[in-house]
């Protein structure tokens, strides 16, 4: 879209911030951050910490509900919920795939960071993922929209 805009988490509220070039907030959405805290380790299934860009935008044409195994779709949520266990923590719709743009993060893409759709909808605001950032099928949406590659994010507490 041409536009500067840059987005920040805060993982203290649980909410993710689309900030204009004059640091506006142009909109707001409860997110859900890893219930195992914060951190760069690899395995330790945490949310890191930091400056980070958008490396990649997934599923641009997918429709909603698709579910992503590996990045590729592997059916949908709405149609195929009997194929998929409903406790389990499923990449939907699209994905914004994280790098970190820190040396103590570095290592975020290569830890599969995303920001995602996710099929539990009702922990958004609570800390339940297993180390992305799951947001609303909706919400994902219109980030996937507006945001491109290079996509300045930031994650504090």
């Amino acid at each position: 879209m041409g536009l500067r805009l840059h987005i920040r988490i805060s993982l203290a509220e649980q909410k993710l911030f689309v900030l204009n070039e004059k640091e506006a907030v142009i909109a707001s959405f409860f997110v859900s951050s890893s219930k195992f805290g914060e951190g760069v380790e690899e395995g330790s299934n945490k949310t890191p910490l930091g400056d980070f860009l958008i490396a990649e935008k997934i599923g641009g044409l997918a429709s909603r509900g698709t579910v992503f195994k590996g990045r590729a779709p592997v059916g949908n949520w709405l149609s195929d919920s009997g194929a998929f266990d409903a406790d389990s923590d499923l990449i939907l719709t699209r994905i914004l795939w994280l790098s970190g743009a820190e040396e103590v993060n570095e290592n975020t893409h290569d830890r599969y960071i995303y920001l995602h759709g996710t099929n539990q909808e009702s922990l958004l605001g609570c800390k339940a993922s297993y180390g992305c950032i799951r947001v609303s099928e909706e919400d994902l949406i219109y980030l996937f929209e507006i945001c491109e590659e290079g996509t300045k994010v930031h994650i504090h507490l």
